[in-house]
Parts: structure tokens; sequence; C-alpha cells
């Protein structure tokens, strides 16, 4: 590692910087496709469920690379402008993953008791009101386990913008490893770096999993010896008060 200098470290710093640009604009963007095609395959008319499902099938079944090569040489053929190669990988990534999480999006919805939806209706909630204050409240901390996996996905995927020339870190590690002639601790570096994004990634996931749970009254996973206490004396109460009753 003593042969990386200082103008190296900071190349492969910049590339962090443009995987982590990379990552949070792609996320954003397959997170409103997911909630789009996912709602969508869920409808109840069926040309939207059925155009949507055609996209879920398509952007699936494609790769991410080749949508990436397409997007950035053959959109322009058509149309007569051309994406720089950046806004191209986040426009590819985005609509790719974006497939994956409308999946994730279905299912959770699809999950949620058909008993709640009956008392929408009930209440004479309109569909668009079902779904904001019933549907969508339940379903939104199942989605978080599987999103953070995708998220994760979406980092690790950034690395194919290196072929088009884009200079994230897998870029920056193929310019210093020209540079040093060395490939060990180049790619070990970046193996590290790739590690801590998601690390950092999954902590703020998890965060955001148990407050969405506590925002819909679920107790959280780990609880403290004195809440447990404290649920043992309330059974004990119950059965006290339920014996004196009998």
């Amino acid at each position: 590692m003593s042969e990386i200098s200082a103008g190296l470290w900071e190349l492969l710093l910049k590339g962090v910087w443009i995987t982590v640009q990379l990552t949070v604009l792609s996320a954003a963007l397959a997170a409103a496709v997911a909630f789009f095609i996912g709602l969508a395959r869920a409808h109840r008319l069926w040309i939207v469920r059925f155009l949507s499902g055609a996209y879920f099938e398509i952007f699936r079944g494609t790769s991410a690379l080749i949508l990436m090569f397409w997007i950035f040489f053959v959109l322009p053929l058509g149309f007569g402008w051309q994406l720089v190669p950046m806004w191209a990988a986040v426009l590819a990534l985005g609509l790719t993953y974006g497939a994956y999480g409308s999946e994730v999006v279905r299912g959770a919805i699809n999950a949620v008791a058909p008993a709640q939806r009956e008392a929408g209706v009930a209440l004479s909630f309109t569909p668009a009101q079902q779904l904001r204050k019933i549907i969508l409240p339940q379903a939104w901390p199942e989605m978080i386990p599987p999103f953070n996996n995708l998220l994760i996905e979406l980092l690790k995927g950034t690395a194919l913008v290196s072929i088009m020339g884009v200079g994230d870190i897998a870029f920056a590690a193929s310019l210093v490893r020209n540079a040093t002639g060395q490939s060990a601790p180049v790619y070990t570096i970046i193996l590290v770096m790739y590690f801590v994004l998601a690390f950092v990634l999954t902590r703020g996931m998890r965060v955001l999993e148990r407050q969405a749970k506590a925002g819909i009254g679920q107790r959280p996973e780990k609880t403290g010896g004195l809440t447990r206490k404290l649920g043992i004396r309330r059974q004990s109460e119950i059965s006290i008060s339920a014996g004196g009753d009998a």
C-alpha cells in the first residue's frame, strides 16, 4: 500500500463520492418506479395490471449493462440527443432495480389482511384513502428488509458504470492499478470500501425499519429487562384477576 501516493488516494476517494452519488440517484429513481409499478400491478383494472406487468417482465429480464449501452449509444440515434454517461447509468440502474422493487411493493400490499380492506370499506374510505391510511402504513415496514437487499445490490451494481468511463470506485481502482502495477492491495482496498458503504446503508435501513414498525404500534424486536419484567408482572396481575373473578 506504500506504493499508493496521496494523489492516487485522492483518486480513490473521488471514486467513492461518485459511487455514492450513483447509488443515491439510482435508488431515488428506483424507489419511485417501484412504488408506481408495484401499485399499478395491484390495480383493479386489468389494462393497468397488464401494462405494469409488461414493464416488470421486460426490465427484469434484460441486462442492466446492455440497457446502459442502449440508452447511451442507441437512444441518441432515434431522438437526436445524448445523455452523459453518468445520467445514462442512473437511468438504466433506476429502471432496472425499480422493476425488482415493484415486486416487493406488490407482495407487501397483497400481504395486508383482507379484513383491513373491509374495515376501510366499512368506514366509507375511497380506494385512495384505503391505500394511504390503511394499506401502505401496514405494508411499508414489510418492504424495508427486501428493499435493503436491493439497495446493497444496487450499490454493487454501480461498478458496471466503470465500463463506460464513469469515475466510480471500480474505474478509479483500475487507474490506480495501472499506475502502481499492483493488483492485490488496490482491490483489497476497494473491497473494504464497498463493505463499509454497504454496512452504513444496512444500519441506516435497520433504523428506518424500527421507526416504521414503531409507527404502527409493533413492539421492537429487542426488549430490555425492565420491559420483560413489566410484561410478566402485567400477565400475573391479569391471571390473579381472572382467578378472583372465577
